[in-house]
């Protein structure tokens, strides 16, 4: 079980290094659920002598007002032999063999966070170790002292300010609470009792500390409630008798210390009966006996928590992406890399395994045939139109055999309006490229990162798209004046094949535009336009997906990577422009990964061991 005290102390100082004390309520912390004793007390309730007898060394500040302004995370290590010598972690590679230089630095660390004056308070921990094979393996909490009014300039807040503080801790299942009261006044009154009830009612986390016995007037005791019968806890009430000023004025030492005050409840008639459970030496014991079956009770919550927040870090690790390179060359790489995975994305798009490209061949297949078919070709080749065209083409001469120039002036005025659905088709699916990247922009988390990235990318990927749907536009417009600029001459030649070629043969050369002659023109030319609208209607899909769709999935950056190889590093830096908060969280959730992936390991390896 001593494994398990050493570990738990061992993650402990590793929370405090990260920062994760219980102050980041985005995420559960590991500190939250390790267990420890926290030392609850009124300001001069012998809190701090307590902690001294325990620990058998003169080492915490003393003084008028607050003198505990910041957590003291006391961690006791016991060692087989050698020198005793304290740690702090903020000087991880100072040894302290004088337990005064402990002191000063205990205030002085104090009023690193706080300033010089005793008006602030702060909940960043300090962290303590002390090794001595005079200590028992044991955590303690120093919180500071409960007060009920504020003085020497100290703010109104204050009061409330340190009772939140030490609630923000006992109010914690783990944590087991050392409420310190003194015995030369009302229990009833006391503080520790006060705030401890109201965070554990049934007392089950509840230790009870009963100090200054010896000051009590004279014909009064503390039996009572040392026998649990004035207030009642879960367990034993514990009665010690501190060093008073003058034994601390005139340096009196802990073993003469606990001498005396073994002697006093020895020799004292009231507490003969107890003894054997009284005392500084028992309540340190006792502390570490109850905090080790506290450790091994809480081993399973420890593990689900680890695993569950590894899960959650390791998710949200994922969200913020990678780290920024840092050399020029590894940036451009990563900018590489971050388009490539985009350009992956719109792909995926396209090919139809993410959603979105299905509305391209919805364009072939219903908006283009639609547009074909509400060409007017009906009113293009009314009779009037060509009655008007085919004699507008004979000129000052009438056709002889059959009006040729009629019927291409015909046939080509009826194709060009082909043009202009042919363009809505390029539009409709440069519109739809354009909406792909804009959502594949929106899913690449590496690029939602990058706010500059982002933009420029998305910026030359439509600029590669304006340019292909040029390019497209010339070509099938191409398709189009190429059915207009040659006609179909078999087409013809397999229409039916009338008399004379041009009509009814008792009718003189000028009169042959009959009313069925002319509708019989158009009909042909009809069915030609017909034929032709059937073919553009496959070709002009294969020049859109030519020009557009193939070349969006080939070569959609590729002016984008070219530009980037000509840039300065520093422009190269500025796209990847990651906000400094999410750096910050990200290389805090990475050494808070580490913490938990080593503390699983630790923990299933003692746990198994036990």
């Amino acid at each position: 079980m001593e494994n398990l005290i050493s570990l738990v102390n061992k993650l402990q100082r590793a929370c405090t290094a990260l920062g994760d004390h219980g102050e980041d309520s985005a995420l559960p912390t590991l500190w939250d659920s390790l267990p420890a004793i926290a030392v609850v007390g009124g300001q001069s309730s012998g809190k701090s002598s307590v902690l001294e007898s325990i620990v058998g060394k003169d080492f915490l500040p003393r003084g008028s007002g607050i003198v505990t302004r910041r957590p003291l995370v006391l961690q006791l290590h016991k060692i087989d032999e050698g020198r005793e010598y304290a740690e702090f972690l903020h000087l991880p590679r100072k040894r302290f063999t004088n337990f005064a230089a402990v002191r000063q630095e205990i205030a002085d660390e104090t009023d690193r966070e706080t300033g010089r004056s005793s008006r602030q308070i702060s909940t960043v921990p300090i962290h303590l170790s002390i090794f001595s094979p005079n200590v028992v393996n044991l955590t303690l909490i120093d919180l500071p002292g409960l007060t009920k009014v504020a003085v020497d300039g100290q703010p109104d807040s204050i009061v409330q300010d340190i009772e939140n503080m030490v609630r923000s801790y006992i109010e914690k299942p783990n944590c087991v609470i050392l409420a310190i009261s003194p015995a030369n006044q009302d229990l009833a009154t006391s503080d520790a009792i006060k705030i401890s009830r109201e965070v554990d009612p049934q007392g089950e986390r509840t230790l009870g500390v009963l100090t200054k016995i010896d000051l009590m007037d004279k014909g009064t005791d503390a039996v009572e409630i040392l026998e649990g019968k004035s207030y009642k806890l879960q367990f034993p009430w514990i009665g010690v008798v501190n060093r008073s000023q003058a034994d601390i004025n005139k340096s009196v030492d802990m073993i003469a210390a606990r001498r005396r005050e073994r002697e006093y409840f020895a020799t004292t008639p009231e507490y003969k009966h107890l003894t054997h459970r009284m005392g500084s030496e028992h309540l340190g014991k006792m502390l570490s006996k109850h905090l080790e079956t506290v450790i091994k009770s809480r081993i399973p919550g420890i593990q689900s928590l680890i695993s569950k927040s590894i899960v959650e870090i390791e998710a949200e690790l994922s969200r913020l992406g990678r780290p920024i390179a840092s050399d020029a060359g590894g940036k451009l790489y990563m900018i590489m890399e971050i388009c490539r995975g985009f350009d992956q994305i719109y792909k995926e798009h396209l090919d139809g395994v993410r959603s979105g490209g299905d509305k391209i061949y919805s364009v072939f297949d219903n908006q283009l045939p639609a547009a074909l078919k509400r060409l007017q070709f009906d009113k293009q080749l009314a009779m009037e139109n060509v009655r008007k065209l085919i004699t507008e083409a004979d000129g000052y001469q009438p056709h002889l055999i059959a009006p040729e120039q009629g019927y291409r002036r015909l046939i080509e005025s009826s194709l060009i309006t082909i043009r202009s659905p042919a363009e809505a088709a390029v539009d409709a699916v440069h519109s739809i490229l354009k909406e792909l990247v804009h959502k594949a922009v929106g899913e690449s988390m590496e690029l939602r990162q990058y706010p500059t990235l982002r933009v420029e990318v998305a910026n030359a990927a439509c600029d590669s798209l304006d340019r292909m749907k040029e390019e497209s536009k010339k070509a099938t417009l191409k398709l189009v004046d190429m059915e207009c600029s040659y006609l179909t001459v078999d087409f013809f030649r397999k229409l039916p094949q009338e008399i004379d070629k041009g009509g009814n043969p008792t009718h003189s050369l000028f009169d042959r535009y009959t009313d069925s002659y002319l509708r019989r023109i158009g009909s042909n030319v009809m069915s030609y336009v017909n034929m032709v609208c059937g073919t553009l209607r496959n070709s002009i899909p294969k020049s859109i997906v030519y020009c557009q769709v193939r070349e969006a999935k080939r070569s959609l950056l590729d002016h984008f990577f070219t530009d980037l190889g000509k840039r300065e590093p520093k422009h190269l830096a500025s796209l990847l422009d990651e906000d400094p908060a999410v750096m910050e969280r990200r290389t805090g959730l990475a050494k808070r990964l580490e913490l938990y992936r080593s503390a699983q390991e630790e923990i299933d390896a003692v746990a198994w061991a036990k």
